[in-house]
């Protein structure tokens, strides 16, 4: 490419470049056209064929220069009637007739200056003019109008002393800048026109001896013009000329002429006003009257003394002061707080901190603006949202610092209390996660920066971080639930085509579920993602591919990347598809492990330093958590960061090297340490990395060694010994995952010689045997008897709680796995469980500090105290915390003083060592009798399910595994000293309880306490100590309720209905069958079951994932023991919705229907407090179920006794007062529907049951809707034939359906309809013929002041009511008294009518006998 010339190159130079770019042959950057005028058309030497003129051309540059003042768009009336001729250009025709005003003043011709005198400069002598000073031109006044140059102002002061100095007395010619002139007495014809001089030229910029003439003579010509035409003339020429000129321009003239009336029309003698403003120079400054007079106008206008800076002289452009402009000059007002109910809005500081409202702040501080309530101090959020989309870096960096900060501090609930709504959640609605989305792609260092703190803020939380670290090294403390939001608003999947297919099984449920979510949320816009789900909002705009870039290319400083990967490892923590995602991202983690995890590397720090202003090229322990994280999702993922990335020698690097000896600053060594170790204790939880093990075993086995002497350092709560002691917790942990590993390496060894070679492969063997183990108990024993020696420091102790249960797991994993193990010594084993007991557990246990332990649980749990873990204020769905921001206090679950974490270890291992040796469990059984234990026991048994939340359920489980410990070592109490069961029915409800509020990941432990704990007679002793004699002494002696006793009969009944003491003797006697019935329903979380199975025997090498599913809910509904029932009534909803077959139930149906009543019978018995969290309303629907499930089940004998007895139970008052049908109910959509339909099966199968047509009459009470009452004697007006519930049998007292009396209109019509046409009779229903003869007989004879129209109704009823001919139901209409159980009727009747009564029927039927008389 050729170069251009440059300065200082001479002639020679551009000959040579003119031989370069001939030799060259480049084509030119111009080019030469010959072009005709386009104006004038063809030249004439190109009509005669001469040359053309030369034409210089420019790529993409226009022919003709731009129009400065575009004429206006012409639009003719007539041009569509014109004649055109083919020949005739309209270019041409077009430019022939333009008279715009471009054409006019493109031939303007100069005036003449021939004549003009030239003054020559004066001779100074001096090398150089001399340079005038503004400050030296004399002031002069100015015209109003336009802006003059300061060198035109020293040239109109020096020309006015001159003409000063040669004619003192002469007036005729006004001084240059003079707005009023005097009138020139031969200018009497322009006075004629209304107009002394012209407007618009004022010959500015002439001669001043010659201007002003010049502009008066063409101002008289302009005049003589304008007096020769006529008035319409002038009218035209005015119409044409504005048409032809631009708006603008006529406005602009008109405003000239405007302010020149105003001028004029003052008056002559009155001076130009000026406001004198005194400073320290003692100039002034003049002010045009217009602005006084319009001061004038408005009184509350302002003045140049109400500005603290005054205006000068000297200052450029001041001529005119403009007072709204300088506006924000003024001192602010003083703040104000109205009175009022509506908020004020929020505004914040520079630091996030919420600015009170009335608080007075200094203006240095940079907190005011012009914006809205310029006197408060402070940036709402919509002019920090403003600001961050500003022109200026500075401005869009602050705004964001200072969003980020009010996040930070709105996560930790500063502005719960003051604020009304969340700012979080406002923030979010507003948009705030894209703009810091759309903020990450700005190209500026700054801006990315303050956008990565900002969504650093807003996404992580650096305390729950903190307690997930925690709590690694507690039982089953690496696996995690992910950070999932419960999205509430979803799309309704198709739910029938799944099962359809699941039972031909074409598909897994599970992953075209997973498929049909995915596409649904590729279909989503980002927005609309990101409204349920942040993280994968963020994801499905490809964030993580930005912050690739930025780690790599941009490299931002130390801070800057650690807040990146706090974000990235939050990202990893929501989902194993959101890991994904990170890994599959093109070089991120070639980026993090290159750069952020190098093997060796040359920076080196003092301990006192503050660490590398750079973090690129140096070992970073934030990179090898978010690894760790990662590698958590699943074993797939830990295999490719171990193989593809090469981890293996990463682990290898760093843990051959002890943390002081890293060249790293000391703090974060022992971090970088610590995550090594926790990242290999996740892939060892695989089966993977133990080859690693075995090379470094020698390393391992020194560490180990090491810790004594750590232990004995620890004398103060500092953070080196905090991170210190956590070390040595994830190195223990590593050690009980490698020998869970271990553990399995026989049963893979045996598997795999056992298996045919055409089978399947199995799981290879892992690398690590369990005689590489073996060698770590007597070091790690150690290790955990000097902790056990400091338990009376109490300081100490707390800070070597974690190390202690870390050690107390890996002993119970040992023993587990030992128990396990084909070569097992037997003899040996149980000598060194027997010392481990005597020397260690059992002194231990007696400590009054563990005793301690046992009493503070109450205070500590999550269960109890649910305000602990309930989600913070500012809290949002799409953004999952653990709620831990500001810290958990010391007494609570994941507090300093919890015991439940060393507790759980201590029974655990209790657990394991007694299913080696059985015989030590009597030792334990003292256990048991602690106060503590039975107080929190009871205490959880009767408190409410906690709700599951992301901010409850990481604790939640923590604490179901300690009760799930202790009922396993009262299962072995029991099952070996029966004699030590007085605690059985406490802890019976407490298994009973912790069913239906396990979590998902935790299906073995419900499955091992259904099968070895709620259905086990030993933890019922009721059943066998009198229990069933006591039902029925109860229902005997009506102990428990005044209600009736007598069971509805059946009309399939041959025998006598049995007691309620019968029923439940017969139903504890068939426990195993009631067992065997619920341990069916885990068949269809089979696959669930087995890998839960697998997590909790530590099958390491059976394990996939470290990441727990997803807890929406518990396991099992808190009516779990209806599920049998509920599930039978679910298989025949969908058969009928299908058209198949309802026959076609399982053979065993009656069976399972009677062991579920069963089992509902002996709890709402014996064990009532497990079922009291499910609403009475829900119990009767469930129990509903049986009538319509199946069209002649509830005709069963055995079916119809349970259901009966149950139905007699919900019937007491205790439950009929707590029943409502009003409210929502689990698993009804409506109520309404579910009672329509079962008034449908009882018109099609009842048969007159009065079983079934108690449950039709329940929900028909006084205080319910009427709706239900309406439908019965209007739709289904028919099955009062078959409600023949006789009145004994009734279990419901009629005062619920007769009080208070009925008031609705249309019912009372109903009624009286259905009595008088005979559809209700007293043989086919007694219940409701008594409801109806009360509220009919209330409402004839009401007297109380109502409407019209029901004042004649209920006169009306009573007319027709007196001219029956049923005189039976005529008497029980007018006779009725009250309600009687003695009556074979139901009800009293009077034998006469009472006097008030008798008077007002004789006048009712007196008027009505009148009035025919009449007629």
């Amino acid at each position: 490419m050729l170069s251009r010339p440059k300065p200082g190159e001479c002639e020679e130079d551009l000959l040579e470049f003119q031989k370069q770019f001939l030799a060259a042959r480049a084509s030119a950057a111009a080019t030469v056209v010959r072009k005709a005028d386009k104006r004038k058309g063809a030249s004439e030497e190109v009509r005669k064929g001469g040359a053309d003129r030369d034409v210089v051309s420019l790529q993409d540059f226009p022919d003709l220069p731009p129009i400065l003042t575009p004429g206006p768009t012409k639009k003719s009336k007539v041009a569509g009637t014109r004649v055109h001729f083919a020949e005739e250009d309209l270019e041409d025709i077009i430019e022939e007739h333009d008279q715009h005003i471009t054409a006019v003043i493109s031939k303007i011709v100069e005036r003449d200056t021939s004549t003009s005198t030239i003054t020559a400069p004066v001779p100074t002598g001096e090398a150089f003019p001399r340079v005038f000073h503004r400050s030296e031109i004399a002031s002069v006044a100015m015209p109003k109008s336009g802006k003059v140059s300061i060198f035109a102002q020293k040239m109109a002061a020096k020309r006015a002393a001159e003409a000063g100095k040669s004619s003192e007395a002469s007036t005729t010619a006004p001084q240059y800048g003079s707005s009023m002139g005097s009138v020139n007495d031969e200018n009497k014809s322009s006075q004629r026109t209304g107009v002394d001089e012209s407007c618009l030229v004022t010959g500015e910029g002439l001669r001043s001896s010659t201007g002003y003439e010049e502009a008066q003579r063409i101002h008289r010509e302009n005049v003589q013009k304008l007096k020769a035409l006529s008035q319409e003339e002038i009218l035209q020429e005015r119409d044409r000329l504005m048409a032809q000129l631009d708006p603008k321009l006529v406005a602009f003239m008109r405003s000239k002429r405007e302010s020149k009336t105003t001028q004029e029309n003052t008056s002559p003698a009155v001076e130009p006003q000026t406001v004198d403003i005194e400073h320290s120079h003692h100039c002034t400054v003049t002010v045009s009257s217009k602005i006084s007079s319009k001061d004038e106008e408005n009184p509350g206008s302002l003045s140049v003394d109400d500005f603290p800076v005054k205006p000068q002289k000297e200052w450029v452009n001041m001529n005119n002061v403009e007072f709204e402009k300088l506006e924000w000059t003024k001192n602010l007002p003083q703040t104000r707080q109205t009175k009022t109910k509506k908020g004020m809005q929020a505004r914040f500081s520079l630091k996030g901190d919420l600015i009170p409202p009335d608080a007075d702040m200094p203006a240095y501080l940079g907190l005011h603006h012009h914006g809205e309530e310029a006197e408060r101090a402070g940036y709402s959020l919509q002019e920090l949202f403003h600001l961050s989309r500003s022109q200026f870096i500075q401005q869009r960096t602050l705004s964001l610092q200072v969003l980020g900060r009010i996040v930070k501090k709105a996560k930790q609930g500063e502005f719960a209390s003051v604020l009304k709504g969340s700012v979080l959640r406002l923030l979010l609605d507003a948009g705030f996660l894209f703009l810091l989305r759309f903020s990450i792609d700005d190209p500026i260092d700054n801006v990315i920066s303050a956008s990565i703190g900002a969504l650093h803020s807003l996404l992580v939380s650096q305390d729950d971080e903190e307690y997930l670290d925690k709590t690694f090294s507690w039982y089953q403390g690496s696996k995690v639930f992910p950070f999932i939001p419960n999205q509430e608003e979803e799309e309704e999947e198709d739910e029938e085509e799944d099962e359809d297919e699941l039972e031909k099984g074409f598909i897994n449920k599970t992953t075209r579920k997973a498929d049909k979510q995915k596409d649904k949320e590729e279909k989503k816009p980002d927005f609309d993602v990101a409204r349920y789900d942040a993280i994968k909002g963020l994801l499905k705009t490809k964030f993580h591919h930005r912050l690739r870039y930025i780690l790599e290319v941009v490299r931002p400083p130390a801070s800057v990347v650690l807040q990146i990967f706090d974000i990235l490892t939050r990202v990893a923590r929501h989902s194993a598809t959101a890991c994904s995602q990170l890994l599959d991202c093109p070089r991120l983690m070639e980026t993090i492990v290159r750069e952020f995890l190098p093997l060796q590397w040359s920076v080196e720090m003092e301990s006192d330093d503050l660490g590398p202003s750079s973090l690129h090229g140096v070992p970073c322990a934030a990179a090898m958590k978010c690894l760790r994280v990662l590698a958590a999702s699943g074993r797939h993922a830990a295999a490719r960061l171990l193989n593809t990335f090469d981890m293996k020698s990463r682990l290898s690097r760093f843990v051959v090297q002890e943390p002081q000896d890293l060249p790293l600053l000391k703090e974060e060594a022992v971090r970088l340490s610590t995550e090594t170790f926790r990242l290999w204790a996740i892939a060892a939880g695989y089966g993977q990395a133990c080859d690693i093990y075995r090379e470094l075993y020698s390393v391992l086995v020194g560490i180990l060694q090491s810790f004594p002497s750590l232990i004995t350092s620890c004398k103060g709560n500092t953070t080196p010994v905090t991170l210190s002691i956590q070390r040595a917790a994830a190195v223990i942990t590593l050690l009980t995952h490698v020998t869970q590993t271990a553990g399995c390496t026989s049963e893979l060894e045996a598997q795999l010689h056992s298996t045919p070679i055409d089978t399947e492969p199995q799981v290879p063997p892992p690398a690590v045997s369990w005689a590489d183990i073996t060698g770590l108990l007597p070091s790690v024993d150690g290790c955990l008897r000097r902790c056990l020696q400091e338990i009376s420091r109490n300081n100490v102790w707390d800070l070597l709680q974690p190390f202690t249960t870390a050690s107390i797991n890996f002993l119970a994993s040992y023993y587990k796995a030992a128990g396990l193990q084909p070569s097992l010594n037997t003899v040996l084993c149980n000598e060194e469980v027997e010392k481990l007991t005597d020397t260690m557990l059992l002194p231990f246990l007696h400590h009054t500090t563990v005793q301690c332990m046992w009493d503070s649980l109450r205070s500590c749990s999550a269960v109890s105290n649910q305000l602990s873990c309930a989600p913070l204020p500012e809290s949002v769905s799409s953004i999952v915390t653990l709620s831990c921001a500001g810290g958990k206090p010391p007494f609570s679950l994941p507090g300093q003083k919890s015991p439940y974490p060393i507790l759980t270890a201590v029974l655990n291992l209790i657990c394991s060592i007694t299913n080696i040796h059985k015989g030590l469990v009597g030792k334990f059984s003292f256990i048991m009798g602690y106060k503590g234990l039975q107080n929190y026991l009871r205490e959880i048994s009767e408190c409410p399910t906690p709700p599951v939340t992301p901010s409850s359920n990481w604790l939640l489980r923590h604490e179901y595994h300690f009760q799930y410990f202790v009922l396993s070592l009262l299962y072995k109490v029991t099952a070996m000293y029966p004699e030590h069961s007085q605690h059985a029915s406490l802890c019976h409800s407490v298994s009973i309880t912790l069913l239906s509020r396990l979590l998902p990941g935790s299906e073995h432990l419900a499955h091992k306490i259904i099968s070895s704990f709620t259905f086990n007679p030993v933890f019922m002793p009721e059943g066998s100590s009198g229990g069933p004699q006591a039902a029925d002494l109860s229902d005997i002696l009506h102990i428990t309720s005044d209600a009736k006793q007598v069971l509805p009969g059946s009309v399939a009944a041959v025998s006598v209905t049995p007691s309620r003491g019968a029923l439940l003797e017969e139903a504890f006697k068939d426990l195993p069958s009631i067992q065997a019935c619920y341990l069916i329903h885990f068949a269809h979380m089979k696959q669930a079951l087995d890998y839960s199975k697998v997590v909790y025997q530590e099958r390491t090498c059976f394990v996939w994932t470290a990441m727990l599913p997803e807890a929406k809910g518990p396991i099992l509904p808190s009516d779990w023991s209806f599920l049998p029932l509920i599930n039978l009534y679910n298989k025949v909803a969908n058969a009928e919705t299908k058209g198949n077959n309802v026959n076609s139930l399982p053979p065993d149906l009656v069976n399972t229907v009677t062991r579920n009543l069963q089992w509902i019978l002996l709890l709402e018995t014996w064990r009532p407090s497990s079922l009291q969290t499910i609403p009475t309303a829900a119990k009767l629907a469930r129990l509903a179920c049986v009538f319509l499930t199946g069209s002649d089940l509830f005709l069963e004998g055995p079916v119809h006794s349970y259901t009966a007895a149950l139905t007699v139970f919900y019937c007491q008052p205790k439950f009929m007062e707590s029943l409502k049908l009003d409210a929502p109910l689990p698993g009804l959509a409506s109520f309404y529907d579910f009672y329509m339909d079962l008034l449908e099966q009882f018109e099609a199968v009842s048969f007159g049951d009065p079983l079934f047509g108690t449950f039709v009459l329940l929900p028909l009470q006084r205080r319910f809707g009427v709706q239900l009452r309406q439908v019965l004697f209007g739709e289904h007006v028919s099955s009062l034939r078959s409600l023949s519930v006789p009145l004994k049998e009734f279990p419901i007292p009629l005062t619920l359906y007769t009080s208070p009396p009925e008031d609705n209109l249309n019912l009372l019509r109903l009624y009286f309809r259905s009595l008088v046409t005979g559809a209700l009779h007293q043989a086919w229903c007694p219940v409701l013929y008594v409801v109806a003869i009360s509220h009919m007989n209330s409402f004839i004879y009401s007297q109380e002041r109502v409407t019209e129209e029901v004042d004649a109704a209920r006169k009306n009823m009573l007319r027709k009511t007196y001219l029956l001919v049923d005189e039976g139901l005529k008497k029980h209409l007018l006779y009725y008294k009250r309600l009687s159980s003695n009556s074979p009727v139901g009800f009293d009747l009077y034998d006469t009518l009472p006097p008030l009564r008798e008077k007002y029927l004789q006048a009712v039927t007196e008027r009505q006998q009148q009035a025919k008389e009449a007629i």
